[in-house]
């Protein structure tokens, strides 16, 4: 699994003119699912990122996790994360087919429900609108093969 985890002041996502997914503060999530990636790994990322200690203490410095600052995640398929991009044209063969995907991408969304996070979404596969409020800007990069 790949991630993208943008801190947000806010976020949101359209599908067809209506706002169907929407936070305040929280992370942005851009989340690819590979065909060999497993739900141990929707679980390991979900830990890491409820985990992930990116707000700004009262000193200014990067060490609170999403709880400390009652955040939330806005969760976003994104195959595109495992594009093939040695031609012009990026091919996808590296992203796991919607049968796979589907399960594991309510798999994540689901484990970091059962840590307490409040979770929105988009609709898989959906021609969606992301609008986002970058904070910091501060945007990590997680790949469950690496972490």
């Amino acid at each position: 699994m790949r991630a993208v985890v943008t801190r947000v002041k806010e976020a949101s996502v359209e599908i067809e003119g209506r706002i169907c997914g929407q936070i305040q503060v929280g992370y942005l999530i851009l989340l690819g699912i590979a065909p060999e990636d497993t739900w141990e790994d929707a679980a390991h990322l979900a830990e890491k990122v409820v985990h992930l200690r990116v707000f700004s203490d009262e000193n200014g410095k990067m060490n609170r996790a999403l709880a400390e600052v009652d955040g939330a995640v806005l969760v976003i398929s994104q195959f595109t994360l495992f594009a093939d991009l040695k031609k012009r044209r990026p091919g996808f063969s590296k992203a796991a087919k919607p049968e796979h995907a589907i399960p594991l991408y309510e798999a994540f969304m689901k484990e970091l429900r059962e840590r307490c996070v409040h979770v929105e979404c988009g609709a898989f596969g959906a021609d969606m609108q992301v609008s986002s409020l970058n904070d910091g800007p501060v945007t990590l990069l997680f790949d469950t093969t690496e972490v």
